[in-house]
């Protein structure tokens, strides 16, 4: 994966982003040497629900009404 400084992603952000749309390679933001952002091809929209996301997810009870919090391990 190729690195960039954000000073420098910054100064050439419209043909980085030619770049990677063409090549389809990711490009690593760094900013003291840390990365700090991905710039990645565009690979479609997501779905209409987060739970399409997820094959074969259930609710199970209700998820609205507050909880009981004494049934809270994490706080004994």
């Amino acid at each position: 994966m190729k690195t960039i400084q954000a000073s420098e992603f910054k100064a050439k952000c419209l043909a980085l982003m030619d770049d990677v749309a063409n090549t389809g390679e990711v490009l690593v933001v760094t900013k003291n040497g840390k990365p700090i952002a991905e710039l990645r091809p565009y690979s479609g929209g997501r779905a209409d629900s987060p739970f399409g996301l997820h094959a074969g997810l259930r609710i199970l009870g209700d998820i609205v009404s507050p909880i009981d919090e004494d049934a809270w391990e994490a706080l004994q």
